[in-house]
């Protein structure tokens, strides 16, 4: 009975491995650019307009608080600092309007800093690994039950990592769409929504880099036969973006804003990547 389970799972085994492998390749790109791929499956170009209609609402939206702030501000005298320095509410409107009208731009660079990263730490985690599956078949099947076991669950635990990629790419593609209407928060003293979206969108963009990196690092550590370290680094893997939210915290105040949170996100990039290099 033993044996019989033991092929049967190693049978199971030996088509997930191949899954697994093809599944890791590209992760990067679905993820960041889901809607290429959604694209592909639609067969429409739908999501794209999507973005447009967005960053008109968004800009529309601008346009019109600046004008009701302004309005409010300097004739009516109800709200806010009359004496103010007009020239601060202005230069709020256009930097909102900057970074609204620019950040396609800006998210393009920024995938192409993440993409080298994770090539470069994944390069280093699994460099002198050997990935021979017939070896893992037989090291798998001549192990005995318990460890058949393990290995099934590690596969499983990487499907929903896997599923888990698919959702953090359509997080990241919603908090882009939406990024216009948060850049209307600008024009507040304290930022308003926009500290905590934009809190939002480095938190999930690092979890992406920390998560694909460890799912490498499981896989290879499965195929060299390390059953228990490979089904840690993909509980890991799994539990990431709650172990960031134990670092990138919301600080109040108006000095924090957004260079408190590209400094957090920056920090934790270097100290993952001198982890991974050691």
């Amino acid at each position: 009975m033993e044996k019989l389970l033991i092929l049967l799972i190693v049978a199971i085994l030996n088509g997930c491995l191949i899954y697994v492998d093809s599944l890791l390749d590209g992760l990067v790109s679905i993820t960041l650019h889901s809607e290429e791929y959604m694209k592909t499956m639609f067969g429409t170009n739908g999501l794209k307009e999507v973005v447009d209609i967005f960053l008109g609402f968004g800009i529309s939206l601008l346009v019109l608080k600046f004008l009701k702030k302004g309005f409010e501000q300097y004739v009516l005298w109800i709200e806010g600092d009359a004496d103010a320095d007009p020239l601060l509410l202005l230069t709020g409107f256009f930097k909102a309007l900057a970074i609204a009208v620019s950040f396609p731009t800006i998210y393009k660079w920024l995938t192409v800093i993440i993409e080298d990263l994770t090539n470069e730490l994944i390069h280093a985690v699994n460099n002198g690994m050997e990935t021979n599956f017939a070896a893992v078949i037989s090291g798998i099947a001549t192990a005995g039950l318990f460890t058949a076991i393990v290995s099934l669950v590690f596969f499983i635990c990487f499907f929903l990592l896997y599923i888990q990629f698919l959702v953090r790419g359509m997080e990241i593609l919603i908090l882009r769409i939406g990024l216009p209407l948060a850049c209307v928060g600008l024009l507040d003293a304290d930022k308003g929504v926009f500290k905590t979206y934009i809190q939002k969108f480095f938190q999930s963009t690092l979890a992406v880099i920390i998560q694909i990196v460890l799912a490498k690092m499981g896989v290879a550590l499965m195929l060299n036969t390390h059953v228990f370290w490979g089904l840690a680094a993909i509980i890991l893997a799994i539990k990431t973006p709650r172990f960031l939210q134990e670092f990138i915290i919301i600080s109040g105040g108006q000095s924090s804003g957004v260079m408190g949170t590209v400094y957090q996100s920056v920090r934790l990039v270097q100290i993952a990547k001198g982890a991974f290099k050691k």
